[in-house]
């Protein structure tokens, strides 16, 4: 089967050997704090405080890691493929967008943060995304309404994903969808393999171990992200 439209999607599995923390511990926790916390409008709105201070230490964060073999090695792929790739990661960190800076990718690339970014901030009341590299006060107030203050552009639970129906087109087109390093236990981003499957899409799952969703797939590879994901799509060709 030919490869030539691709949907890659990634997630904290990806991002884990670059020293960045998975979204949620076994213990249910976030980097020790209740995802309900944290990570969901009624927490924002309980202790701003508390919210704000979280997003900041994150921000700060991504100034000790860097982009690892496996974000190295889609930047690659993104570089030289002839076809699209879209690339929709469930990631909050820029860790991808730096791996492509770096290696600047083909036309038919486009990367999409679902989940939004830890480096912009939106505003409550415009809803103006704007790109954000220090710390929020937590009445942080807003360039761009008189009335409004500057909130994480991060999707909290309860919050609808970004650019789904971009996503859902490009899935009905592709030819070979890979999910890496996510648990597919979180929709929408779990439904993708049944929507590409649909489309007659190829289906691999890339993890360190197979997820409860891997009799979904066509085919599975599992071991670390930087030994899988360097090995899988630096083999691919269209």
């Amino acid at each position: 089967m030919s490869s030539r439209n691709l949907v890659i999607l990634t997630g904290a599995g990806i991002s884990a050997e670059s020293g960045v923390p998975t979204f949620r511990a076994s213990d249910g926790l976030w980097c020790g704090h209740r995802v309900e916390a944290v990570a969901t409008p009624e927490g924002y709105a309980a202790d701003p405080a508390l919210v704000q201070d979280f997003y900041n230490q994150r921000r700060r964060q991504l100034g000790q890691v860097e982009p690892n073999a496996a974000h190295v090695a889609l930047a690659r792929l993104a570089a030289r493929w002839e076809g699209d790739v879209l690339l929709v990661t469930q990631n909050v960190d820029d860790l991808h967008d730096r791996a492509h800076r770096d290696t600047p990718p083909a036309p038919g690339f486009d990367l999409i943060h679902m989940h939004g970014e830890l480096l912009k901030a939106r505003c409550t009341r415009s809803g103006v995304v704007s790109d954000w590299f220090g710390d929020m006060a937590p009445d942080q107030a807003s360039p761009h309404h008189p009335h409004g203050v500057m909130r994480p552009h991060i999707v909290w639970f309860g919050e609808t994903p970004l650019e789904m129906d971009r996503i859902e087109r490009a899935l009905w087109r592709c030819d070979l969808f890979v999910s890496i390093g996510t648990s597919g236990a979180v929709y929408p981003a779990a439904g993708f393999v049944q929507i590409a499957k649909a489309a007659g899409a190829r289906t691999v799952e890339i993890n360190l171990e197979p997820t409860a969703g891997r009799h979904l797939f066509d085919e599975g590879a599992y071991g670390p992200a930087t030994r899988t994901v360097p090995a899988f799509f630096d083999a691919l060709k269209p």
